[in-house]
């Protein structure tokens, strides 16, 4: 057995080579890129993010269904575009990248990574403004074939930009994914609720994550078409979810900042927030679960990449669940901070947790002297009494996402029903509004659709008003056991009524000027 001290005699702290080979990666690669972990939202995000690092200022996500499959999914933007020479760099699995100082992407695998942990056919389709329609599809089977990638047909890429041409005009790419394995697995009859509780997750994701740019430029939509009828099933415009969006701070001379002195990144900008007890707004409540979304809100270039977590310092309590802190990671590159793959975690050194313990603001009040603040916050707004409102079943499809977001601040909702959707169908001329007591469905007569649109074709969350005050009179007629003769009175005559209103608002929408 050798002893130490021989092995340190002949120590070296560099290891000699005397030759170098290039060991490209075996086609078993493939099993590895797919299988990184990517939830469905993140992968999303991810694209999102290349999106943006195009320069595009509008986004839409478009889920594809026929009848009731969902088939694929796409991801559409107006950034710059891609050339056929772009496009091969982005599809070459492991292809290192020059990313821009204040680039979202980083590792240059994303792309590729994200979208095959979830399909097994990736198309990307792009124009420039000085470049003609140009595509490429990368399968998990071409992987496995030593890397191969597919030239997209010409003019298949031409009619691809001109089905979306509202949004890409001169420039702008569409990433595709085929095969989705989660769309393969959903049985019949179960679509229309799997892609609610998919945009559900998918909105709270990117309006959290996405927050900083969806409050300036980005406007980023999640579309249902049916390629069969060409109808547009449903839409909905992704709304910032801000975890730092309350209107008056838990605790007076909030927000504060502190300045922790951290080895190997130099000083570093903590903000520190304290909610006030018993929020409930979107960006407090509805982000997750408050023991998780306390602690380090990281972002790297106004992208979160963290939501939450004390990163070794403490352990979660119940008594910090109003504090929060912004940090945004140095541009530097440093051995302090590092970021997986998926941009949704950072992991840190020691030297975090010493500089926090160390952090202080201007007036030299330590940073311990915030974590007291926010527990005292948490305790006196424990203490307060507040009016108990009833629970509400909670509204779904057909709903503007504006609407679902504020009544889910202003009501508890029942557990273990399913939420009330509202569409417009064909009902007798004397009838304004039915109810499917066993669907949990609004109907309105579409007959007078175009008068609560100003003559104008309605999206799926149109007349918003109209909508939101029947789901007010009507939710409490759902989930019920035996329908009394009481309550099927008062639908009746709020239907009389309301039909009366629907005539008043035709004629005075007929009326001449």
């Amino acid at each position: 057995m050798t002893h130490p001290e021989s092995l340190t005699a002949s120590w070296q702290y560099d290891v000699p080579v005397t030759d170098s080979t290039h060991l490209p990666p075996d086609a078993g690669y493939a099993k590895a890129l797919t299988n990184q972990g990517y939830s469905f939202e993140v992968a999303v995000a991810d694209l999102v993010d290349n999106s943006i690092d195009a320069g595009a200022d509008s986004v839409v996500v478009h889920f594809l269904r026929d009848a009731d499959r969902i088939v694929s999914l796409l991801v559409l933007d107006n950034g710059q575009g891609m050339d056929d020479a772009g496009l091969d760099s982005a599809m070459t699995v492991g292809r290192r990248r020059d990313y821009g100082g204040r680039a979202l992407g980083m590792y240059g695998t994303g792309l590729k990574a994200a979208s095959l942990s979830h399909a097994r056919s990736l198309t990307v389709i792009s124009r420039t403004r000085r470049s003609r329609a140009a595509g490429r599809k990368l399968t998990a089977e071409g992987i496995e074939d030593g890397f191969r990638c597919d030239t997209v047909d010409p003019d298949f890429a031409q009619r691809q930009i001109d089905a979306y041409d509202g949004l890409i005009e001169w420039h702008g790419t569409i990433v595709r994914w085929d095969r989705v394995r989660a769309f393969e697995t959903v049985s019949s009859g179960q679509s229309e609720q799997f892609l609610s509780e998919a945009i559900s997750r998918l909105e709270t994701h990117l309006g959290l994550y996405l927050h900083r740019f969806l409050s300036s430029a980005l406007k980023l939509d999640i579309a249902v078409w049916d390629v069969e009828t060409g109808d547009e099933t449903d839409h909905i415009s992704v709304e910032p979810l801000d975890p730092f969006g309350y209107k008056v701070p838990g605790r007076a001379g909030y927000p504060r900042a502190f300045t922790a002195p951290v080895e190997g990144a130099g000083d570093v900008r903590l903000e520190a927030h304290i909610w006030p007890a018993k929020a409930k707004q979107a960006g407090f409540r509805q982000i997750g679960a408050l023991s998780e979304r306390q602690g380090f809100y990281f972002y790297r270039n106004d992208r979160l990449v963290q939501a939450g977590g004390w990163n070794n310092l403490r352990s979660p309590e119940g008594h910090l669940a109003l504090a929060r802190i912004a940090v945004d990671l140095p541009a530097d590159g440093n051995r302090v901070f590092s970021l997986d793959v998926k941009k949704e975690g950072v992991q840190v050194t020691p030297a975090f947790t010493r500089g926090i313990e160390k952090a202080a603001d201007a007036a030299g009040t330590p940073f311990r002297t915030y974590l007291a603040d926010a527990e005292a916050a948490y305790r006196e707004g424990a203490s307060r009494s507040a009016i108990e409102r009833l629970p509400a079943i909670a509204p779904g499809k057909g709903f503007d996402p504006k609407i679902k977001r504020t009544i889910a601040e202003e009501l508890p909702f029942k557990g273990g029903e399913d939420p009330i959707s509202i569409e417009w169908v064909a009902l007798p001329e004397d009838r304004f509004f039915d109810l499917d007591r066993d669907s949990h469905a609004i109907m309105l007569n579409r007959a007078f659709r175009d008068d609560f649109n100003d003559g104008r074709r309605g999206g799926s969350n149109d007349a918003p008003v109209t909508k939101a005050l029947l789901y007010l009179l009507l939710q409490d007629c759902f989930g019920l056991g035996r329908w009394e003769r009481k309550r099927a009175d008062r639908i009746e005559y709020w239907n009389n009524i309301l039909l009366a209103s629907a005539h008043a608002q035709r004629e005075r929408r007929l009326r001449p000027s």
